[in-house]
């Protein structure tokens, strides 16, 4: 299956974003969700399970001047095999212009035992846009192992690159992914990136954030939030404090 969503949010003439896109197929259904102030509010809802071996999904959603969007969804998506071709996509497209905001906050992304999916997600900012955006994976459901999941984030801020990191796990990944330099046995980890104009000034420094997370100053006015745990809830824990401190 190929299905691609698309979410387009605008500032209107009342201070509050209206929505003039949006289109959801296939699994990927949208809802527009209860907000407050100026923000919209859209919910990614599985409409069917997925993603399988050899579909390719893209989620394209795009915040235009003075437009505030925050994303979120209704439920964890969870990797399955499939019965043919073995590998499956998903690729999550972000622009965010000038004078815009965009808060990415789905819930965790489960790689299932014999799975083979390739996470991109990548995210195109304008010089003053704001962008917060959480992406957590766990490493097979309780009691079994993961499948093969590989997942790339790469963020541009005014055509410069300001991020750009991949992580594979699971069977066929690169040697050491379980090894102490990088997930060390653990089976949930999660990253979260904060930009704003105002870190150009005045950023946060470099930190341990508890006994599972650490934050990371980009070379930009970024920061980047690292977590690595035996399990998605403290996952979530720390990637929630660490966005109550920053905010």
């Amino acid at each position: 299956m190929r299905a691609t969503s698309r979410i387009e949010a605008r500032g209107d003439d009342r201070g509050r974003t209206a929505l003039p896109v949006l289109d959801g197929e296939g699994p990927l259904a949208l809802r527009r969700t209860r907000s407050s102030g100026p923000a919209a509010r859209v919910t990614l809802v599985g409409a069917m399970s997925g993603p399988l071996g050899g579909d390719h999904l893209t989620v394209e959603a795009t915040a235009h001047e003075g437009a505030v969007l925050h994303v979120d969804s209704a439920a964890a998506t969870i990797a399955l095999p499939g019965q043919t071709e073995p590998t499956a996509r998903y690729d999550v497209r972000l622009t965010v212009a000038d004078g815009a905001e965009l808060r990415w906050l789905p819930e965790q992304l489960i790689s299932v035992r014999e799975s083979d999916l390739r996470v991109t997600t990548r995210a195109d900012l304008g010089a003053d846009a704001r962008l917060v955006l959480r992406e957590e994976q766990v490493l097979g459901r309780t009691g079994e192992p993961p499948g093969r999941l590989t997942s790339r984030l790469t963020v541009r801020r005014a055509g410069r690159l300001l991020l750009d990191q991949e992580l594979s796990c699971g069977p066929g990944a690169p040697g050491g992914w379980d090894g102490p330099a990088v997930l060390a046995g653990h089976r949930a980890v999660g990253q979260l990136i904060v930009v704003r104009p105002e870190f150009v000034r005045d950023k946060p420094q470099p930190t341990l954030l508890g006994e599972w997370a650490a934050l990371t100053p980009l070379a930009g006015p970024g920061v980047l939030v690292t977590a690595v745990a035996p399990d998605a809830l403290l996952v979530r824990r720390a990637m929630d404090e660490a966005l109550r401190q920053l905010d």
